[in-house]
């Protein structure tokens, strides 16, 4: 039995469709598995409509306790903030803030009037700008948001890859050669220190 991950459509019950090479192809994958092990992207697929499903529904009597595990506990991250996966505004940040303390000043507020969650490039985790959960792009979250709003963000193939399918995608960035710019809706070629808190003052 061989897994197919990270599916974006089913085209019959037997073939599915996968990007490949950071989302630059589409591989159309068939398998004759009697059972099928697949990975799903959410952010490919429409929210189901939560009535007129025709499932029946069984009452299943609950397994006796093999002994073999047992719960510990759990920790959850609480925060008021939209969870990323889900939000529909993200505001982003790159390795261009510079640091901890700056990627806070200036994401926060407007992550606040917005009301929106807050990501971050692989490069700005990697420095250590912002926590590892908030990463956007292949190696972090995938994410498909009504607004994405990407600064100091260059733009590599893997970040691109994690947000292409936002539906608007506003790039703010000094470089006019940012990759970011090539997918952005709306590109702001301006330094991010003085755009992003011009932004939010214009927000009210």
């Amino acid at each position: 039995m061989a897994q197919i991950s990270d599916i974006t459509k089913v085209d019959s019950a037997d073939t599915f469709e996968r990007p490949i090479y950071a989302g630059n192809a589409i591989a159309t994958v068939r398998s004759s598995d009697a059972v099928k092990v697949i990975t799903v992207r959410t952010t490919g697929f429409d929210a189901a409509v939560p009535t007129g499903g025709s499932a029946a529904v069984e009452t299943v009597a609950a397994a006796a306790d093999s002994g073999k595990s047992s719960f510990v506990g759990r920790e959850v991250t609480k925060s008021d903030r939209p969870e990323l996966t889900a939000a529909k505004i993200i505001v982003s940040g790159g390795r261009a803030l510079g640091s901890a303390e700056k990627f806070t000043e200036v994401m926060t507020p407007l992550a606040d009037k917005l009301g929106a969650a807050i990501g971050a490039s692989r490069a700005a985790v990697d420095a250590g700008y912002a926590p590892n959960d908030l990463q956007v792009g292949q190696t972090g979250k995938i994410v498909a948001p009504q607004l994405y709003i990407a600064a100091g963000i260059s733009g590599t193939i893997q970040h691109l890859a994690g947000m292409k399918d936002s539906k608007v995608i506003v790039a703010i960035n000094k470089d006019p050669e940012a990759p970011t710019f090539s997918v952005a809706d709306y590109s702001l070629e301006a330094d991010l220190f003085e755009a992003v808190p011009e932004l939010v003052k214009q927000l009210g």
